[in-house]
């Protein structure tokens, strides 16, 4: 590979000359970085960023550290933080995997977005008390070094299982994440907060995985379970997509009827399916780009706050009410168009 000692001597001046040259400084007369230029040029000179990057201690390059890249919310969460990293002069990285851990400590990126399991928090406190500047959308740690830009999991699904429980049903099964997942073990809490509240309903947890097979494994049981209309918390949208279709392939089973179906993201799928499916909604690129933002600043050595994205409900038809079992009186305000909500479900 040629260096800068190769330009040097092909052009007959100091190393220093060729650097400044190759910097663009006003140190070097026009004539004599025209013609270092024009050597490097011949030479195929290509710079050593990761030199480069020791010297000036910065790559203009933030990592972002997924543990994968399916599903629909990434592309939303990583448009918002490129958009943000490029007006500010910084370009992205995606990475996955163990091996590009050593990016943040070898100093090829300036600072570190992290929603990946893989990344221990021991480690990440570790990199922290180096100095290394961290933003994580997966967990709570108190270092000065690290924000949280985190998404109101409790809140969300305070809101499902309060959806639920308002429309008047009796048996609730619940879908969760996949063991250890952060966004899931918080989901969870709310729903054991409206367990503990709500005595007279029936609870059945199946642990899902946060993709579509989950959400298939858990229609097989439901279906297999099933005697009466039940309503479905699954913990994400992909599960709920596998739920939905599971059911809605292999069984007479109506979403909306006998199985009434809440997920969590409000990924663009869902407002294609039909029925429309509930779910929670907040803004991804606003995550991301949030995340961006803090991260960006706390490299500019800026004090900055831990942030939490909020989040809304979107009431679709994959819910309905719970039905009691019909009586005459039922009946009547039926044809009269009078909606019949809530009740024990008949057997």
């Amino acid at each position: 590979m040629v260096s800068i000692k190769d330009i040097a001597k092909k052009a007959g001046v100091s190393i220093s000359t060729v650097s400044y040259a190759l910097n663009g400084s006003s140190k070097v007369t026009d004539e004599t970085s025209s013609r270092i230029l024009a050597i490097a040029q011949e030479l195929n000179y290509i710079p050593n960023a990761a030199a480069r990057t020791l010297k000036k201690r910065e790559s203009k390059i933030i990592g972002v550290f997924l543990t994968d890249f399916k599903g629909d919310v990434y592309g939303d969460l990583l448009d918002g933080m490129k958009e943000v990293a490029n007006a500010q002069g910084y370009d992205l990285i995606v990475c996955s995997g163990k091996q590009s851990h050593r990016m943040l400590p070898e100093r090829m990126i300036d600072g570190a977005i992290i929603l990946d399991q893989a990344f221990e928090s021991e480690e990440l406190l570790e990199y922290a008390d180096r100095n290394h500047k961290i933003v994580v959308l997966d967990r709570e740690l108190d270092h000065k070094n690290i924000n949280q830009v985190l998404l109101d999991n409790k809140a969300g699904a305070t809101l499902a299982m309060e959806f639920l429980i308002e429309r008047g049903h009796q048996k609730i099964y619940i879908v969760t994440g996949p063991p250890g997942s952060f966004d899931s073990m918080q989901r969870m809490k709310a729903v054991k907060q409206a367990q503990d509240r709500v005595d007279h309903i029936e609870w059945i947890e199946i642990e899902g995985d946060f993709k579509k097979s989950g959400g298939e494994k858990a229609a097989k049981q439901i279906m297999a379970e099933y005697k009466h209309p039940v309503a479905v918390f699954c913990l994400n949208d992909e599960m709920a997509i596998g739920l939905y279709n599971q059911i809605t392939e292999t069984s007479s089973l109506i979403i909306g009827e006998q199985i009434h179906l809440i997920g969590f993201d409000n990924i663009e799928l869902t407002r294609y399916m039909q029925p429309r499916l509930a779910t929670i909604d907040y803004s991804k690129r606003k995550w991301g780009a949030l995340a961006a933002e803090q991260l960006i600043k706390l490299i500019a050595g800026d004090t900055v706050e831990n942030e939490r994205i909020y989040v809304t409900l979107v009431e679709g038809e994959s819910v309905g009410y719970a039905v009691k079992e019909f009586n005459s009186t039922d009946i009547n305000a039926s044809k009269r168009g009078v909606p019949v909500k809530f009740g024990t479900p008949s057997e």
